[in-house]
């Protein structure tokens, strides 16, 4: 059994849904050692958030944002932790939806995902920042 893990950090990006697999795979080229095994990538931040999904049509990442705004409203006078700026609270709420991670399975050197699929950074503040990343993987 081998064991890789890597930390780096994204860029700093605009709010919004953004792919990031060829920065993951880059990341840990260690995976072509794997025939089969498990990468689990994790954000370590609190307003910010991974997701799987469509890789090809940039409308569906234009659409996923246009969601979450409508759903989880900035400005709502009943959140108690707003000292960070109207996008703060929010931002937290739609990173407990989508969650921290995102584990995908290894085969024969590559990230097994659908044709489809890529991994989504999901910026939910307007000014986050730097976004750290670690990724884990593991297998034979």
């Amino acid at each position: 059994m081998k064991f890789f893990q890597q930390t780096f950090t994204l860029a700093q990006r605009r709010r919004g849904f953004h792919l990031i697999t060829d920065e993951v795979i880059k990341a840990v080229p260690q995976l072509q050692e794997l025939t089969a095994g498990i990468c689990h990538v994790f954000i370590q931040h609190t307003s910010a958030s991974l997701t799987l999904n469509e890789n090809a049509d940039p409308t569906v990442r234009k659409d996923f944002e246009m969601f979450f705004n409508k759903t989880v409203k900035e400005n709502d006078p009943d959140y108690q932790h707003d000292y960070e700026g109207a996008d703060d609270m929010p931002a937290h709420l739609k990173a407990s939806l989508l969650g921290s991670s995102v584990t995908i399975p290894v085969s024969n050197g590559v990230l097994a995902l659908g044709t489809w699929q890529g991994i989504y950074l999901c910026e939910h503040r307007n000014h986050g920042g730097g976004r750290t990343i670690v990724v884990t993987a593991w297998g034979e």
